[in-house]
């Protein structure tokens, strides 16, 4: 049975009108690749892009003339990032290098690396756009009988014959090209393929988790190719008073009292700005031009908004996404698996921390699971959910045992949830947890491509990011909820951190401080993939994630496989 949404699900869409001579040699090199890039607006950048454009670095420079076809002389020229498209065979490309002499023209295309040896001279993606270079030239009048392939390391030109047989390839890849960009779905990942672990979309495409999920019988084993940590980590911001400004490549935080601390934008993932912080023009505009996301939050960790560079350019995912939020079915069958994983995850929290373990709340949350799978609705889910949760924060009260007595009024006692605001220290550290939850989810799920606002269980109101509040039920639990247990239980946070302003309760700045720390360390910790069996930390779970809930609605998978842990 399936829970995916089928509207328009084999509808064709006619694919542009001229395809880039690029994205030829990505499908050839792998349909899938080219079908992420060009269709859904996926990149990311490995070693290899960022070399391969320090190489190009000279001939991205425009320069040069070429004549007109009709003008061309017996003298020589040289044009290079020359812009040309041929609308009638219907490609466009930005040639590295045109060298003209005489009547005749060469494409030059440069490669970062190294000539293979090959009796061709080539691998087939480079050879196939050289000739779609070549085919635009000759639409524009110019006579082509060859190209060259410059490789940068070995410093070596690798003549390539347009011949009648890489002319029919060509156009005959060229069709594919397009015939699978009309198609709603991308094509299937490679198998095992030894192109996967230096692509630099492989954590996008995700080609072995997907094989892993759709596999009927037996079950193919996952390479972790996907990077267990991000290099680049947030800045937190939340001195009052605090001024965050750019100096060339880098974020420069300015405290009211004059201390500067510097931060790389290359290995900064996101801005988090909380109460009175000023940030200017420019670091917003230079965080945007780099995909990092700025998010602003109240003193006390409430979500005001973010500001990302453009938005992505999967539109597609957002039509799937809103077809399911309305439809019924969809919607609940998607609800209820998010609140089922939650459950599951909240049991084996309280399972794992209780000395002795509370039989008849670990047997009710259970039963509470069944119920889940019995929800006729929406509504009926969330008093399902409710009634779970009264069972489980009634046991999680168990689970806070400080390692010594607070002095003052402000003890780590908890009884039930409260906020808006928090009455407790240990509810002033879960809404605060959850906040930063929150707000790396809707980073992540923005990300992806989908509208973080519109939900499956939660529905749409004024300024909440639903979609974030799904996703975030399976891991409250398991980081959040743990997070708080690990910083009481291990007096990493005590009763001093924390003041009371008239009934409410709220952390120190240095509180604060120190738990944005131990936060991101949880975000950096590994765990073992209950799925797919490798090492990843919690941040890249987020995201594996939000991109499978991503496959399975585009059609690629049956069901959301939903994140729970032993």
């Amino acid at each position: 049975m399936t829970d995916a949404p089928t509207v328009g699900a084999d509808e064709l869409r006619p694919a542009p009108a001229l395809v880039p001579a690029r994205m030829l040699n990505e499908h050839t090199y792998c349909p899938r690749l080219a079908y992420l890039e060009w269709v859904q607006g996926e990149f990311a950048d490995s070693a290899d892009t960022v070399e391969g454009r320090f190489q190009h670095r000279n001939v991205d420079r425009e320069s040069g003339a070429l004549p007109d076809a009709a003008d061309l002389s017996e003298h020589r020229f040289h044009a290079r990032s020359l812009l040309l498209s041929a609308p009638i065979v219907g490609l466009v490309a930005r040639i590295d290098l045109v060298e003209a002499d005489g009547q005749r023209v060469t494409p030059v295309d440069y490669k970062r690396g190294r000539a293979p040896d090959l009796p061709e001279g080539a691998w087939e993606p480079e050879r196939v756009q050289l000739c779609a270079q070549a085919l635009i030239l000759e639409e524009n009048g110019y006579q082509v009988d060859e190209g060259v392939l410059y490789f940068v390391a070995s410093r070596q030109r690798v003549t390539i014959a347009i011949d009648p047989a890489l002319r029919a390839r060509t156009r005959e890849l060229l069709a594919e090209l397009r015939a699978s960009a009309a198609r709603p779905k991308p094509p299937p990942p490679l198998i095992d393929s030894p192109k996967c672990p230096r692509c630099s979309l492989v954590g996008i495409c995700l080609p072995d988790e997907v094989h892993l999920l759709q596999a009927d019988g037996d079950r193919p084993s996952v390479r972790r190719l996907t990077p267990a940590r991000d290099d680049a980590l947030p800045l937190y911001v939340h001195t009052a008073g605090t001024r965050v400004g750019r100096r060339g490549d880098e974020l420069r935080v300015e405290t009211r009292d004059g201390e500067e601390h510097t931060a790389r934008l290359a290995d900064t993932s996101q801005v988090v700005l909380f109460g009175a912080v000023q940030i200017s023009t420019q670091a917003v505009q230079a965080l945007c031009d780099r995909g990092v996301t700025t998010t602003y939050l109240s003193s006390g960790g409430w979500l005001y908004g973010h500001t990302r560079g453009m938005d992505h350019k999967h539109v597609e995912l957002r039509r799937r996404q809103f077809a399911a939020a309305a439809d019924p079915a969809a919607a609940l069958a998607l609800a209820r698996r998010l609140v089922t994983v939650k459950i599951q995850n909240q049991r084996t929290l309280i399972r794992r921390n209780a000395d002795p373990a509370p039989r008849e709340t670990l047997t009710a949350l259970r039963e509470h699971v069944d119920r889940v799978a019995a929800a006729p609705s929406l509504e009926a889910l969330l008093g399902v959910e409710g009634s779970a949760a009264r069972l489980y924060f009634q046991a999680f009260a168990s689970l806070v045992r400080p390692p010594s007595a607070a002095d003052g009024d402000l003890r780590f006692d908890f009884d039930g949830r409260n906020r808006r605001p928090p009455l407790d220290p240990v509810n002033a550290m879960l809404s605060f947890g959850y906040a930063l939850l929150t707000k790396d989810l809707l980073i992540t799920l923005a990300g992806v491509g989908f509208d973080p606002y519109l939900g499956f269980y939660h529905q749409p109101r004024y300024g909440r990011p639903a979609l974030a509040l799904d996703v975030m039920e399976e891991f409250r639990p398991l980081v959040v909820d743990s997070l708080v247990l690990t910083a009481i239980n291990t007096g990493a946070l005590q009763a001093s951190d924390f003041l009371r302003r008239g009934g409410a309760v709220a952390m120190t700045p240095t509180g604060r401080t120190k738990f944005l720390r131990a936060y991101e360390r949880r975000m950096d910790e590994e765990i073992t993939h209950p799925i797919f069996g490798y090492r990843i930390s919690y941040r890249r779970v987020l995201e594996v994630q939000a991109r499978l809930l991503a496959r399975h609605l585009t059609g690629e998978l049956d069901a959301y496989p939903p994140f729970t842990t032993r």
